[in-house]
């Protein structure tokens, strides 16, 4: 199995490196994909061993771009604020050795990097959309055959919401959570408050699945 692992960047020099070392297997792809950074993104992202490319700023473009430029037959996308933690390679192999599995999806359990009572529940939140609606965000990483990604269409150049766009063409039935945790930093719940930011996002979904288009969600989520 040959492992393409893409992350899209836009001045992440504060995370990148903690995300890539989490990662770092020497006969895996690391592609970094950059939008545009001023902070020494890629300069770090070279350093740690990675691919680094260019494309327009975006995560859906740089998805797209990164996925367009990795040459493994299995692509794992993560952000660049998000830790895989351990036992994350042993899942992803296990998944990948099911044939039949080239024909779905996985993501990762959501965690966050914060150890109040308000990140727990949101968690066990997002546990509860991912099990009934079958809705993981692009945080909690997504593992794909190139194959069945292809066919799929891949990711769109969305402004937003290319996370939820993909993976409801995925569907639930073609998506499984690994029992391993992308933790992901509480950043932003913390500098705009726990309510107000899971509230934004919930409205965001709303107003997504209602037709709005997402260059005007964009505007809402911030």
């Amino acid at each position: 199995m040959k492992l393409s692992i893409i992350i899209p960047v836009l001045n992440a020099s504060r995370t990148l490196g903690q995300t890539v070392a989490a990662l770092a297997r020497g006969h895996d792809e690391i592609v970094v994909v950059d939008g545009g950074s001023t902070d020494g993104s890629v300069a770090l992202a070279e350093a740690l061993g990675a691919r680094v490319i260019a494309a327009p700023r975006g995560r859906g473009a740089q998805l797209r771009a990164g996925a367009d430029a990795a040459q493994g037959d299995w692509l794992l996308f993560v952000h660049a604020d998000t830790i895989l933690e351990e036992g994350w390679r042993e899942a992803v192999s296990r998944f990948c050795a099911v044939p039949e599995n080239r024909a779905k999806a996985a993501a990762f359990r959501f965690a966050l990097d914060d150890p109040s009572p308000q990140a727990r529940r949101l968690e066990r939140m997002v546990a509860w959309r991912v099990r009934k609606l079958g809705l993981p965000y692009g945080d909690q990483g997504l593992l794909i055959h190139r194959d069945f990604y292809r066919g799929l269409g891949g990711f769109e150049a969305l402004p937003l919401m290319e996370d939820v766009d993909l993976v409801r063409r995925i569907g639930r039935d073609r998506l499984a959570v690994l029992p391993v945790s992308a933790r992901t930093s509480a950043a932003r719940w913390r500098r705009e408050g726990w309510f107000r930011r899971s509230a934004r996002n919930l409205l965001c979904l709303s107003l997504y699945f209602a037709g709005v288009p997402p260059h005007m969600i964009k505007r809402i989520y911030g």
